[in-house]
């Protein structure tokens, strides 16, 4: 018995060899071929635009609240019209672990992820990116999305005039 587990254990790994050697390769000749990652990939994150063309950041700082190594700041200002946008909106992707917290913490849809995986750097100050850096000219992952259009808060329509929404109420006409 234990000269045929010998032989075994001498020729098993040949065949495994010999196997493998008539596999069509599985390497991948990076950076000729591009790997498609899926569409659920996170990625480099990128601040997207309203259909008016709008920034959607209100600079609320719910992204900068739930990132886990805060790698996001901002500074929050306000327009003529009452419209909140960020001053100054920074990301270190340094320090980003790329979890997407702030992508699900965003009540606008204004910070998305994309399936971009290639930027590499030498100096990692490079990796600081500024709000010009991340502002792309489009709604990203959800083009027709527009915050203040569903929020009501008298910025693009007056308080109550949205297409989804009521008027005020007289809570005394609800009374029996």
């Amino acid at each position: 018995m234990s000269l045929w587990r010998d032989i075994q254990g001498t020729l098993q790994p040949f065949w495994v060899t010999l196997r493998n050697m008539m596999r069509k390769p599985v390497t991948r000749q990076y950076p000729e071929e591009k790997t498609v990652p899926s569409f659920r990939y996170r990625g480099r994150l990128v601040l997207t635009r309203d259909p008016q063309g709008e920034e959607r950041c209100v600079a609320c700082h719910m992204c900068s609240a739930a990132c886990p190594v805060d790698c996001i700041s901002m500074q929050a200002a306000e327009a003529e019209d009452g419209r909140r946008y960020a001053a100054w909106f920074r990301i270190n992707f340094a320090r980003c672990i790329f979890c997407g917290l702030c992508t699900e913490a965003c009540p606008t849809l204004a910070i998305q992820m994309t399936t971009d995986y290639e930027f590499a750097k030498r100096d990692p100050l490079h990796f600081v990116y500024e709000k010009d850096d991340l502002l792309i000219h489009d709604g990203g992952k959800d083009l027709h999305y527009d915050f203040y259009r569903h929020a009501g808060i008298g910025v693009a329509n007056p308080r109550g005039k949205n297409a989804d929404e009521y008027g005020p109420v007289d809570p005394r006409s609800l009374l029996p």
